[in-house]
């Protein structure tokens, strides 16, 4: 690898936050926690319709079983996570903030799973099969959007997909889940890329990572060679994991307005959703847990936990040790996209990439001020938008040029509003203008 960032792949605009935080945890090799006296498995898991609960209250399940069925394209399964009995259907703390239905599961201690889907081998096996399987474990996106991985790799036949990325940037401060993965499970990692790959059709494949975990390159270069896969070596610049962002940096191919990565001939996909795909086609096991940096200044022990869903986020942090003083927010996922919750109620889904702890140092509400013009946010913006102007012209409640400004673009990665030095909520505006925008075009 070559010494000088100018040289590594990357993308125009974004930024690179002064303390990234990743030494908390990155050191940390993942750890299973002891088995919990119950979980409440959150059903809606994934983009698109809820899957359909298949259990009812005193049936007795296994590790693995369905416990909810999906329903229609846009959907994906859902499985226990423990052997136990179902308590019910109850309601709890959703990450957006609203209470979401969840399947509890009283664990009888055993944590004894069922027989297994048969491993398929993946070099004779046909498209559709994978597929299916995939689609049977439940396999959705686990870099956070939570799409079910069935789909993404179902791409209309009118566009023609060339290209590969596995997305192991992993540019959010604080998040180390998926640097843990690559080192520690590498070859899970490249056989889930290479089955994608299989079922795509496509022979141009390649692993981002950005260069400051060059253990993890390593790792993954031992074995890439056997699967006919590239890894690259990225600028540490935020959000370079973006699925854009990507292909720019990779293949220098731009994603329309508007459009998708099929766009630009590519998918993108992430390298936690590529080992749960070699789980399940390989092993024949659903993805039933994930790892899950718990950190944060105020965590005793920071670290990385392979968490069962529906672990509560307040006996995760147990598994950290605890706090050492009484945490100012607590977030789900990174500090840059992810979701501020207002209670430890919530709990472990697919896509909990990280249980962030910040102090109340960090959490200051700052009072915004008007825009400057300085033009840092145009600078930062990686999409090359124009955050200046799209929130003022938001804040005059005129949606329609905020659509002509191409607010639609936005990629709500927060770059704007942490160079804004006069702390103006402009991820806020831009996610209230596109939710105006989605209601008036329904109407």
């Amino acid at each position: 690898m070559k010494s000088n960032s100018k040289d590594y792949l990357s993308f125009d605009g974004g930024i690179h936050p002064a303390s990234d935080g990743k030494s908390l945890s990155e050191g940390s090799p993942v750890q299973r926690p002891p088995l919990l006296d119950r979980y409440r498995v959150v059903i809606s898991e994934s983009v698109g319709k809820p899957p359909k609960p298949v259990v009812q209250p005193g049936d007795l399940v296994k590790k693995y079983q369905l416990i909810a069925q999906a329903e229609g394209f846009v959907s994906a399964n859902l499985h226990s996570p423990t052997s136990g009995k179902v308590v019910g259907i109850v309601e709890v703390a959703g990450a957006m903030g609203i209470p979401v239905p969840a399947i509890e599961i009283e664990s009888d201690g055993k944590d004894e799973p069922c027989e297994p889907m048969p491993p398929l081998d993946w070099k004779t096996a046909s498209a559709a099969d994978l597929l299916a399987r995939i689609g049977e474990a439940g396999v959705v996106g686990m870099g956070g959007a939570a799409f079910p991985t069935r789909v993404k790799l179902s791409p209309p036949p009118e566009k023609q997909i060339d290209t590969l990325i596995l997305n192991g940037a992993e540019c959010e401060p604080y998040l180390t889940a998926d640097h843990r993965l690559m080192l520690e499970k590498p070859r899970a990692v490249l056989e889930g890329a290479a089955i994608s790959a299989k079922i795509l059709g496509v022979k141009n494949i390649y692993i981002g990572v950005e260069v400051n975990k060059t253990d993890a390159i390593e790792a993954l270069n031992k074995h890439a060679a056997d699967y006919n896969i590239y890894v690259v070596g990225l600028k540490v610049q935020y959000p370079q994991g973006s699925e854009k962002q990507l292909i720019d940096a990779v293949t220098k191919r731009e994603v329309p307005t508007g459009g998708l990565p099929m766009d630009a001939h590519c998918v993108v996909q992430n390298v936690g959703t590529a080992a749960a795909v070699s789980d399940a086609v390989t092993l024949g096991i659903p993805l039933v847990e994930r790892i899950t940096t718990v950190t944060g200044d105020v965590v005793k022990n920071p670290g990385n936990w392979l968490l069962k869903l529906g672990t509560p986020v307040i006996k995760a942090v147990e598994f950290a040790g605890g706090v050492t003083e009484e945490p100012g927010k607590l977030i789900l996922g990174g500090p840059m996209m992810g979701f501020a919750q207002k209670t430890f109620d919530v709990t472990v889904c697919k896509n909990t990439s990280g249980i962030l702890l910040l102090p109340q140092s960090d959490s200051i509400a700052y009072d915004p001020s008007p825009c400057i013009r300085c033009g840092r946010c145009v600078a930062g913006c990686p999409m090359g938008l124009l955050p200046c102007l799209l929130g003022s012209v938001i804040e005059a409640e005129r949606f329609d040029l905020a659509a002509e400004n191409h607010v639609m673009d936005c990629l709500e990665c927060g770059s704007c509003a942490y160079v804004c030095p006069a702390h103006r909520p402009l991820v806020q505006h831009m996610r209230r203008a596109k939710a105006e925008i989605r209601k008036q075009s329904k109407k």
